[in-house]
């Protein structure tokens, strides 16, 4: 294929390209002197980009610098903060398509202003200003949304909320919290843990919880019990469920809620939600 590609205009071949993918565009790079100049063209990264990337860029919180399209799509597929630094913005480097994270302060948590359940503090291992800690409270609630004209159409996402729990965390095990996804009044709900669950939990639990764990489990819906999984920067992520984006602009309303069991918790921290696609 790269054979005949060289047959043609570099123009052409920047229209060609501009037709598949940032890893096909980087693959053709290496092929000829020829395929290089065309792949690296700004004709061929334009197509890698959002469409409303004019408006993207006006949100940013820190000024871009870039020579030539190629550049600012690597660019953004690096975490960029945007709307004064509560969320930020980033390109798969695959796919091209959008994703984005919504800091604590894009959240609406219960109570997040009440200084006696949770202390709004920085994590050094945060993209954000600001990360909230909880410090004791029974009726945990946390909402995040975002209208699905900011995602990429045709694309099935996946909503993660994004914690850490520190090593003075207590009572987040006792019952599963239930999660859900809104969408045009649609609602697919869930129950996940807030903890991962290591051996010796899992001894604790079976000794002393196991009784008093399936009573209460009777008073959430029924799912799955997910566990929180690692992440690659280190914090860990709780899937809160997915939605697909179509081409009609529509608000998605995800949750979590622990508000049946009455159960005092701390040591939750909670960096934001990510709305990712899943493919």
């Amino acid at each position: 294929m790269a054979t005949r590609l060289n047959m043609l205009s570099e123009d052409c071949v920047s229209t060609i390209l501009s037709l598949t993918s940032p890893p096909d565009a980087c693959r053709f790079m290496l092929a000829s002197s020829l395929l290089r100049s065309a792949a690296e063209s700004d004709t061929v990264w334009a197509g890698f980009l959002p469409s409303d990337l004019p408006g993207l860029l006006s949100r940013t919180h820190t000024q871009l610098s870039f020579s030539s399209k190629k550049d600012l799509f690597f660019q953004l597929c690096d975490s960029i903060l945007i709307d004064g630094g509560i969320r930020t913005f980033s390109l798969n480097k695959v796919s091209g398509k959008k994703s984005y994270v919504l800091s604590a302060r894009a959240l609406s948590i219960s109570l997040s202003n009440e200084p006696n359940h949770w202390t709004w503090t920085n994590h050094s291992t945060s993209r954000f200003p600001e990360v909230i800690e909880l410090k004791t409270i029974t009726n945990l609630e946390i909402e995040g949304r975002i209208d699905t004209q900011d995602l990429s159409p045709n694309t099935t996402y996946g909503a993660y909320l994004i914690i850490k729990v520190s090593d003075r965390a207590f009572g987040l095990d006792s019952i599963p919290s239930e999660t859900s996804i809104t969408k045009h009044e649609c609602s697919v709900t869930n129950t996940t843990f807030l903890c991962p669950l290591d051996d010796q939990k899992q001894q604790l639990e079976s000794l002393f919880f196991m009784n008093r764990r399936r009573m209460m489990d009777k008073r959430v819906v029924e799912g799955d019990d997910r566990r929180p999984s690692t992440r690659g920067d280190g914090w860990l992520e709780v899937e809160l469920g997915e939605f697909y984006v179509g081409e009609k602009s529509e608000r998605v309303t995800m949750n979590l809620m622990e508000v049946k069991g009455h159960q005092l918790k701390g040591g939750l921290i909670i960096e934001g939600i990510e709305v990712r696609p899943k493919c």
